[in-house]
């Protein structure tokens, strides 16, 4: 799964309707360009494909009055809505997606609904304790990873990863169901948007020939 259409289908949606400089600048807020490949021309290139694909609908709009060319605006469909949905879902349950791909799904968790959300979220535990359970059939951390020689770090790490996983789940799991954050049909989420106004404190500053399109 690639992280950027997670996070360019969910900017989008969170607007209503953006153009590709505003998608940038919020992923850019988001620190997204330091944990994955969001960055300018990934983002453009992106939004065009998705567009193409029927996920997105462009909208062109007239100059502004200070000059300059018309901008692009995206607004996400239904089928672009239904393939946000279904990457979310997907990258919260399947534990071994890439460090990218997971973050990009944990801060699209509250688009779903708290129940739902924690019922992934377990349903990606049982896929670690069943990884495991299969692994350990082969190897005993126990018995340390010297009983494989050096390679047996390869699967000390892979163990304790999964364990690592496991209990960040369980933890965050245990936050959502005691209250925790504002899920869907619950009220004004966590606004994690900028306006065309706002400064970004987190903007590379780079220049991209997509900015102004």
């Amino acid at each position: 799964m690639s992280a950027i259409r997670l996070l360019v289908l969910g900017a989008v949606r969170q607007h209503g309707r953006a153009h590709g400089y505003q998608v940038r600048n919020d992923l850019e807020y988001w620190g997204a360009h330091e944990w994955s490949h969001a960055k300018p021309g990934s983002i453009y290139h992106a939004l065009k494909q998705m567009q193409k694909q029927g996920l997105l609908h462009a909208h062109e709009i007239a100059p502004s009055t200070a000059g300059g060319p018309p901008r692009t605006e995206y607004e996400i469909t239904d089928w672009g809505t239904d393939e946000y949905f279904r990457l979310l879902r997907e990258a919260l349950t399947a534990y071994d997606q890439r460090m990218d791909v997971k973050s990009a799904a944990i801060g699209a968790i509250v688009d779903l609904p708290r129940a739902e959300a924690v019922a992934l979220l377990k349903e990606r535990v049982r896929r670690i304790d069943a990884w495991r359970a299969d692994v350990t059939e082969h190897y005993v951390p126990e018995n340390g990873p010297g009983q494989l020689g050096h390679i047996g770090e390869i699967m000390n790490l892979w163990v304790h990863t999964a364990d690592g996983e496991a209990a960040w789940t369980e933890g965050l799991i245990t936050r959502i169901e005691n209250g925790a954050y504002t899920f869907a049909g619950e009220g004004t989420p966590f606004r994690g948007i900028l306006t065309d106004a706002e400064e970004n404190p987190y903007a590379t500053g780079e220049r991209h020939p997509g900015d102004t399109h």
